[in-house]
C-alpha cells in the first residue's frame, strides 16, 4: 500500500518524549494535527517547552483549515489521552508500538503540527468551535469498523470521529490494546481517503488527560475521588439533570457512557447525554420511594433505531441502621421497543440524603461494582461507566449532595497487606514456641572430678 504524498520534514512523536518531564500538570491534553496540503503550520511556533495553549492560541492556530479551498476535517476524539502515553506505554511493552499508525503518518504527512500540551477548556469547547467556524456538513462516524467513509467533496465535510474509551485503567494491557486499536482505526480511514485523492485534515486530541505517568498511577487511578469535594475545573461537561417542575429530582454524571452490542458495534453514548444532550429524558419518573432515570436515544449507531436506558433506584427504611438508604437496583437496555435486557447491580448504596459515586460501574469481572446480567438478552451486551455519580433523592439547591463511594472498604491491596501480616504473625509465634521448648542441661562436668554420667532414663 503506497502514500500518494512523499515523506517530508515534520515533527515526530519522539519530540513529546523531550517535553514530556514539563508536561505533568493535569489539566491540559496533546493534539496532533496533519494535514494532505504542505505548509499548513510552522511548527516551531508552537513547540516551546513548558507552554499550554490558550484557547485563543489554539483558534489561531487552527485557522488554515478554515482557508482551504477544498475543505475536509476529520475530528478524531478519544475519551482520555496525555502526553505521556506516548513515551510511557511505548517504552514499556518494547516492540509494541500502540501509536504506530499515528507516527507513520505524522512522518509521512506533508504538514503537520504535534501540541504536546492544549488547554482542557480548548478542547472541550472544540466541536462546538469548528461548527461554528464555517458551513460545515457534519457527520457523526458511530461505525468504527466501517472502512470507506462517505465524503460529498463538493462540500465541507466536518468529519467526527468518537474512538472507543480507554475504559479499563485496572489493566494497562487493557489499555495499550485499546490505544492500539484507535491508532488501526485511524490509520484506515485516513488512508482510505488518501487513496481516493481526496484532500483533508486531521486533529487528534481527547477530552481529558489519561493521568498515566508511571506504573504505580494506574493503582492510584481507583483512589477515592468524589465529585462533591474535586475542583470544578476537573468537570469536563455539566451533570444531566431531571427536573419536575422547578425542583431536579435526578442528578446523573459520568466521563464515559458506553455500551457494546454483541460484542461488535459499540456505542458511545458520553457525547449525546452530557455533551449535546441529545437524549430524551421525559420518560423519567420521581417519586420519594422509587425513582428511574429513562434515557432514550434515536438512531445511536446504524442498525439500531432506539434505545433506551433505565436505571432503577429506590429509597428504603432500614431498622439495623435506622435510617433511609438509597440504592441503584438495575439497569434494565430497551432496544429497538423489543429486546429487553436486565442487570442486577451490585454494592451500590448510599444513605438517602447522599449521592452515589463510582469509580468504575460494568458488566467486566475487572471492575469493583459490576452489572450482573439477570436475563438472556443482557449477556449480549457489555456496559462501561466510568466515574459514576448517581442521585435520585433529596436533592438541594440543584446540585450534588456529598457522595459515598461504592467501592468497598478492602481494597486488593488491604487483603493482601492482611494475609501478609497473618502469614508474618504466624511464622513469628511459631518460632517464638519452638524456642520455649528448649531445654538446658541441669548438670555439668567437673573438669577435676570423675565424668558425669547420665543414666538413658534421663
Amino acid at each position: 500500500m503506497t502514500r500518494l504524498y512523499p515523506a517530508a520534514p515534520a515533527p515526530l512523536l519522539c519530540t513529546l518524549a523531550v517535553l514530556f518531564k514539563t508536561s505533568l500538570a493535569v489539566n491540559h491534553v496533546p493534539m496532533l494535527l496533519w494535514s494532505t496540503r504542505s505548509s499548513q503550520w510552522n511548527p516551531d511556533t508552537a513547540l516551546h517547552e513548558g507552554h499550554v495553549v490558550s484557547a485563543q492560541e489554539l483558534t489561531g492556530l487552527l485557522q488554515p483549515v478554515f482557508t482551504q479551498n477544498s475543505r475536509n476535517l476529520i475530528l478524531f476524539l478519544q475519551d482520555t489521552l496525555s502526553v505521556e502515553d506516548f513515551t510511557y506505554l511505548t517504552e514499556s511493552y518494547g516492540s509494541k508500538n500502540p501509536f504506530q499508525n499515528v507516527q507513520e503518518i505524522l512522518q509521512s504527512s506533508p504538514s503537520s503540527l504535534v501540541l504536546p500540551a492544549v488547554d482542557c477548556k480548548a478542547t472541550r469547547y472544540l466541536l462546538s468551535f469548528l461548527q461554528e467556524s464555517g458551513d460545515w456538513k457534519l457527520t457523526n462516524v458511530t461505525d468504527l469498523n466501517v472502512s470507506q467513509l462517505e465524503v460529498d467533496t463538493s462540500k465541507s465535510n466536518l468529519l467526527v470521529v468518537q474512538l472507543q474509551p480507554l475504559v479499563s485503567v485496572l489493566n494497562e494491557i487493557s489499555t495499550l490494546e485499546a490505544i492500539a486499536e484507535n491508532d488501526k482505526i485511524i490509520g484506515r480511514l485516513t488512508m482510505d481517503l488518501q487513496e481516493r485523492g481526496i484532500h483533508f485534515s486531521v486533529i487528534y486530541t481527547a477530552m481529558k488527560p489519561s493521568r498515566i505517568t508511571r506504573r504505580t498511577d494506574v493503582v492510584g487511578e481507583l483512589r477515592r475521588q468524589l465529585m462533591a469535594t474535586e475542583e470544578e475545573d476537573s468537570l469536563s461537561y455539566s451533570p444531566l439533570n431531571v427536573t419536575t417542575g422547578n425542583n431536579t429530582c435526578i442528578l446523573f454524571y459520568a466521563s464515559n457512557f458506553s455500551l457494546k452490542a454483541n460484542s461488535s458495534v459499540f456505542i458511545d453514548l458520553t457525547n449525546a447525554t452530557f455533551v449535546t444532550q441529545n437524549v430524551d429524558i421525559s420518560s423519567s419518573e420521581c417519586s420519594d420511594i422509587n425513582t428511574t432515570l429513562s434515557l432514550k436515544y434515536t438512531n445511536p449507531v446504524n442498525g439500531i433505531s432506539s434505545l433506551e436506558i433505565r436505571f432503577l433506584m429506590a429509597n428504603k427504611f432500614y431498622g439495623g441502621s435506622a435510617r433511609n438508604w438509597s440504592t441503584l437496583d438495575s439497569v434494565e437496555i430497551v432496544q429497538d421497543g423489543e429486546k429487553f435486557a436486565r442487570f442486577n447491580v451490585s454494592v451500590i448504596s448510599a444513605p438517602a440524603e447522599y449521592s452515589f459515586h463510582c469509580q468504575l460501574v460494568g458488566t467486566s469481572n475487572l471492575y469493583p461494582t459490576r452489572l450482573i446480567p439477570s436475563n438472556n438478552e443482557a449477556k449480549n451486551w457489555d456496559v462501561f461507566i466510568s466515574r459514576l455519580q448517581l442521585q435520585g433523592f433529596n436533592i438541594e439547591n440543584n446540585q450534588f449532595s456529598y457522595a459515598s463511594d461504592c467501592t468497598g472498604f478492602f481494597s486488593p491491596g488491604i487483603w493482601m497487606g492482611l494475609v501478609t501480616s497473618v502469614v508474618l504473625l504466624w511464622i513469628l509465634a511459631y518460632g517464638i514456641h519452638m524456642i520455649m521448648q528448649l531445654t538446658t542441661n541441669s548438670r555439668f562436668d567437673d573438669p577435676k572430678g570423675p565424668a558425669l554420667s547420665v543414666p538413658q532414663t534421663e
